[in-house]
């Protein structure tokens, strides 16, 4: 469930890039090299040779604190971390502490920044392209309101299209081509494009077909909280091993007469189970009714 590779990117504001990108040189022991792109990209260089990138991101409202109130500031405090490729076992400490790092340098989100997952998706088949699509379907209610998405962020992860799941699950797609033209369907202009309509679904296989061979997950506010940052990448994780490895899936969705009690028992069947998952279990039945322990019982 765990050895897909992935990367990360995190929005947030509060400090500058050019702090941000200081502190993480210092955590990390590296080097900073200012980049004259558009995005005015600080990178940090680790001795690895990995690059981790702070970028301007024109959705994310700008703000810092003074005399302990929030106020507004300049573009320099649009700050989006953007990681290299990592592995769970290897980096996912280090990814922690860099976050714990930012946050207690000043750094904080607001309602308008998100956080996007993006997992390698070499090992992707039709079968299981279509097995994701059908699994973020039927769940889409249950993981809205589980990582209570913002209402201002919504048109930015969007919910999966009805339109598009019939037409996947009528004509049972055998190439990747033919998904990729049912995936473009009803968008106009070049698929080339970076910043096409398509990709602003909660599942983003614009990123797959014309970006950098990803599958995005960009459905969570936010944080520069370590833990819900780390169960975040454990659901993205999850969602694409299950995708992977299920013969097929369906997109019903489920009778959900106990929310939070849907939600432990799902998490389980796709690996989340035992101490080591327990604090995100946590933080992805938090905001759920019920009881995650009895079915029929009251909360």
């Amino acid at each position: 469930m765990l050895e897909t590779r992935f990367g990360i990117e995190v929005e947030f504001t509060g400090i500058t890039r050019a702090q941000a990108a200081k502190v993480a040189a210092e955590f990390l022991g590296g080097r900073v090299e200012s980049g004259n792109d558009y995005y005015n990209t600080q990178k940090v260089i680790a001795p690895d040779g990995r690059v981790w990138k702070f970028m301007s991101d024109g959705s994310i409202r700008t703000q810092k604190k003074e005399c302990g109130r929030i106020v507004e500031a300049s573009r320099e405090y649009s700050v989006e971390l953007v990681s290299p490729i990592l592995t769970y076992r290897g980096d996912i400490e280090t990814l922690q502490e860099l976050i714990r790092m930012l946050r207690k340098a000043g750094g904080f989100t607001n309602s308008s920044a998100g956080i996007h997952v993006h997992l390698d998706s070499a090992n992707h088949t039709p079968r299981s392209i279509r097995n994701f699509i059908n699994i973020i379907a039927s769940k889409n209610d249950l993981l809205y309101k589980a990582l209570q998405i913002e209402p201002e962020r919504m048109r930015f992860c969007k919910k999966m299209d009805a339109a598009l799941v019939e037409k996947i699950n009528r004509r049972k797609p055998k190439t990747m081509a033919t998904i990729e033209s049912i995936w473009y369907e009803g968008y106009e202009g070049s698929r080339r494009q970076h910043y096409h309509g398509s990709r602003y679904n909660f599942l983003n296989l614009h990123s797959f077909f014309n970006g950098n061979g990803t599958i995005e997950l960009r459905g969570f506010n936010s944080e520069l909280h370590a833990g819900k940052i780390r169960s975040y990448i454990v659901l993205a994780l999850a969602l694409n091993h299950q995708a992977l490895t299920q013969k097929c899936a369906s997109s019903k969705k489920p009778q959900v007469e106990n929310e939070k009690f849907a939600m432990r028992t799902y998490l389980n069947r796709i690996g989340l189970i035992g101490d080591e998952f327990k604090n995100c279990r946590e933080h992805l039945c938090k905001h759920l009714d019920g009881n995650a322990a009895w079915r029929f019982r009251a909360a």
